[in-house]
């Protein structure tokens, strides 16, 4: 059914919505629109790399899958048990994750920045995919799974070395994975698990970990000022692929609506912040990103 459109002034710029409830509901050509100011900044979730292989929490995949809860930093620092349960699961899933390539959403983002119309992009995500599409600026509001840190003395090494390392230890571990989680780990039976090695810090001894942000543990001060002075140049935030569910991504889109900034949210499935967008597309990342080059180009 169409809806009944009326007027939004962004910036100067009217761009056509129409309401579904209290929630703005645009066009390809109004997200068009509103992206060709320029200025453009992209905060984007788990959603926009669901193309590319890796599930998520809680858009269509997470939900389908029924995944167990994430690793807790408190759990992963606490428990000697639980972290060597996560190793043996991460370790066969990080070749899900280092396998995974950019899709045609991250590699749109890629192509507005070379443009000049996005000026940076904010990701929740872990996977390195944006990098991969050829984005510049990038800010990984929650690390990287293909660094490791030391919680003892803060070396940090690659995860392909740390790979090597693991592969040595456990030659004669077999196991089967059952399913692929969000967070870079499989699902494992319970009879394999505990007889895995995890190893140490070559430096120092200590105990490693994947450089990101677990639940229950704080964004690096640093990481999140850079993420802000990002946000501050924006004349629009573009939400793509997140639910806004985590409130290290959406205080920026609360910041940008109290400021009056635009927000346009494509995302299959509610946000939490769909009551502050401007435009709002409810609609699968890939297909729409492409549809938006395809705009730019006939623009340009």
């Amino acid at each position: 059914m169409r809806m009944q459109s009326d007027r939004v002034r962004t910036s100067g710029v009217p761009v056509a919505v129409g309401h579904h409830g209290d929630v703005p509901v645009a066009d390809d050509e109004s997200l068009a629109r509103l992206v060709t100011q320029g200025r453009v900044v992209v905060l984007s979730g788990a959603g926009l790399s669901t193309e590319s292989g890796i599930p998520d929490y809680r858009g269509a995949t997470g939900a389908r899958l029924r995944r167990p809860a994430p690793m807790t930093f408190q759990a992963f620092v606490g428990n000697p048990h639980a972290r060597r349960r996560y190793w043996a699961r991460s370790h066969l899933g990080w070749r899900v994750i280092s396998d995974a390539r950019p899709n045609a959403g991250h590699l749109a983002v890629a192509d507005l920045e070379r443009r000049g119309l996005v000026v940076g992009t904010i990701t929740q995500n872990v996977d390195g995919l944006h990098e991969s599409a050829g984005s510049r600026r990038v800010v990984d509001l929650h690390g990287r799974l293909d660094r490791v840190r030391c919680l003892s003395c803060g070396a940090t090494s690659t995860r392909q070395s740390l790979d090597v390392r693991l592969a040595a230890a456990n030659s004669a571990w077999r196991a089967t994975a059952t399913g692929v989680n969000p967070d870079g780990d499989v699902d494992l039976p319970d009879d394999v698990l505990d007889s895995f090695t995890v190893v140490d810090c070559l430096a120092c001894g200590g105990v490693l970990k994947p450089d990101v942000v677990y639940f229950g543990e704080n964004v690096p001060p640093d990481r999140v000022a850079a993420a802000y002075a990002l946000a501050d140049e924006a004349a629009s935030i573009l939400v793509l692929g997140s639910s806004l569910t985590v409130f290290s991504g959406r205080r920026f889109v609360v910041r940008a609506a109290q400021a009056g900034i635009p927000v346009a949210i494509v995302n299959d499935g509610p946000t939490r912040c769909d009551n502050l967008a401007t435009v709002r597309i409810h609609a699968p990342l890939g297909e729409t990103l492409r549809r938006l080059a395809r705009l730019q180009d006939a623009g340009s």
